[in-house]
């Protein structure tokens, strides 16, 4: 079971060029947005003013863009700093990378090892213990590595039977805990030894009349799973 904590890297491209921006350099950029202040942004952000510049240097030096734009005020001051069309479409992939993550907090995390690759489907198939799985193709695997699956648990859908559907992927397992999690049934399933986690809702467990100890079918569809190699 993996969590998502709060220090995550945002991998930006454009035109070619990359950058991981850490949970400070996005920051800045948010607080830059809704104050039009460096020095205010920087003091939210918990750095000095000339780290923050660093900051602002870094992504703009390697990345090739300028992210903000800087006017200076008269004699009584006024000046502001925005972020360009660039530094707000950095922050908007930030934003977006941050809803996905919120949408996918918990994932199973299952070791497998790549069984079977068929280019021409642009598919492969990983083993996890006695169960095989199918997943797009990664071209940077071959058979015998060893990979981890991670599907979120609300990637996850419970039947009481298999059912003809475009859900690639359909596993028997068993009812082994449920728990009230956030107003949701955390349902964890024993499948073929190994613990897999899915979430539904009060309703849909009363209707399946989900038990301890009853046999179940959990499906999901191939692109719902992202690997690592191990």
């Amino acid at each position: 079971m993996t969590k998502v904590t709060a220090d995550v890297e945002y991998k930006i491209s454009l035109d070619g060029k990359s950058y991981l921006l850490n949970q400070k350099k996005f920051n800045l950029l948010k607080y830059i947005n809704s104050s039009n202040s460096i020095k205010e942004a920087a003091n939210l952000t918990g750095v000095s003013y000339r780290t923050a510049l660093n900051y602002i240097g870094k992504i703009e030096s390697n990345l090739d863009i300028a992210v903000v734009n800087t006017t200076k005020g008269g004699k009584g001051g006024g000046g502001s700093t925005t972020l360009t069309e660039e530094g707000k479409m950095i922050l908007k992939e930030c934003k977006k990378i941050n809803a996905i993550m919120e949408l996918h907090r918990e994932v199973n995390e299952i070791e497998a090892t790549v069984l079977e690759i068929d280019k021409g489907k642009r598919i492969m198939k990983i083993q996890m213990n006695n169960t095989i799985i199918t997943i797009p193709l990664h071209e940077e695997y071959k058979v015998g590595d060893r990979i981890i699956a991670l599907i979120s648990y609300d990637n996850i859908f419970i039947m009481l039977k298999p059912q003809k559907s475009s859900i690639r992927n359909v596993l028997k397992g068993k009812i082994i805990e449920l728990k009230l999690e956030d107003e949701m049934i955390r349902v964890k399933i024993d499948v073929d030894g190994i613990p897999i986690f899915a979430d539904v809702t009060v309703y849909a467990s009363k209707d399946l009349e989900l038990t301890i100890g009853k046999e179940i079918y959990i499906g999901f569809k191939a692109v719902s799973i992202a690997t690592l190699k191990i």
